[in-house]
């Protein structure tokens, strides 16, 4: 394997799938820093991939707490993926029970958890060697902050009815010419931060860690590796955080 080669390429079929979706999916326009570049499927396998594992997970999960005569009130014994699972989960509810409070943390906790588990295993992926993280392309990146948008505006709509789109036109009526432009830059600011941000840091941990394992793979690589550990789940972290407070205006009844 070379060193932009990974494992996708000895599945049968790979050149043929990927020959097939650059007909459909490939960019063939430039703009400014748009320019001509090669059409690769490697990310979107990741992404599948980790879609697949997270949906193994849920599926012993499930299984797990089944076969559990306490219903999974009793975590086990010993250190499993149950508890590891477990673990994940609390942690996302601790980060958004301060912005949403308790009631509101465990109805978003499953969206908000998902979004979570799918990052960081995404930006995990980048530290095995063959890989590609699906979260260093806008690809996958774009997809998920627009996701993001869509859903906290649905949110606000559902919570508050019409009166959410008052929000845009700020505290007084003669200053909405003023608000509306503003606001409208804000908001749709957030998914280019979101998914920048998450780009920027994940593809450049990425190319950091691959250059010492091509330097010394040998022992030199692996701080790197723990670096690159921590800024998977930082960056997963992040985009979790941003997403709960987004949510939390939306929803929030003193700010309409």
């Amino acid at each position: 394997m070379g060193p932009h080669s990974t494992w996708f390429e000895l599945v049968p079929g790979y050149e043929s799938l990927k020959e097939n979706l650059q007909f459909y999916l490939g960019r063939r326009w430039t703009w400014q820093v748009f320019t001509a570049t090669h059409f690769e499927i490697d990310h979107i396998l990741g992404g599948l991939l980790v879609l697949l594992l997270l949906a193994f997970f849920a599926v012993r999960y499930a299984t797990s707490v089944r076969k559990t005569p306490d219903g999974g009130a009793v975590p086990p014994r010993h250190f499993c993926l149950r508890n590891l699972l477990e673990l994940l989960g609390d942690i996302v509810y601790g980060l958004i029970e301060g912005p949403l409070g308790a009631k509101e943390a465990r109805r978003f906790l499953p969206l908000i958890g998902s979004l979570f588990l799918f990052i960081l295993f995404c930006n995990l992926l980048s530290l095995i060697p063959g890989f590609l993280p699906p979260t260093a392309t806008l690809k996958t990146n774009v997809a998920l902050a627009v996701l993001v948008f869509f859903l906290s505006h649905a949110f606000g709509l559902r919570a508050h009815g019409l009166k959410y789109l008052k929000h845009f036109m700020g505290p007084l009526w003669w200053l909405s010419p003023l608000m509306l432009p503003i606001e409208l830059v804000s908001h749709i600011a957030r998914p280019v931060s979101l998914s920048v941000r998450l780009l920027g840091n994940i593809a450049a941990d990425h190319k950091v860690t691959a250059v010492f394992f091509m330097l010394v793979p040998w022992l030199v690589p692996v701080p790197f590796l723990l670096l690159g550990v921590l800024v998977s789940v930082i960056q997963a972290v992040v985009f979790c955080l941003l997403t709960t407070i987004y949510i939390s205006t939306a929803i929030a009844h003193e700010e309409h």
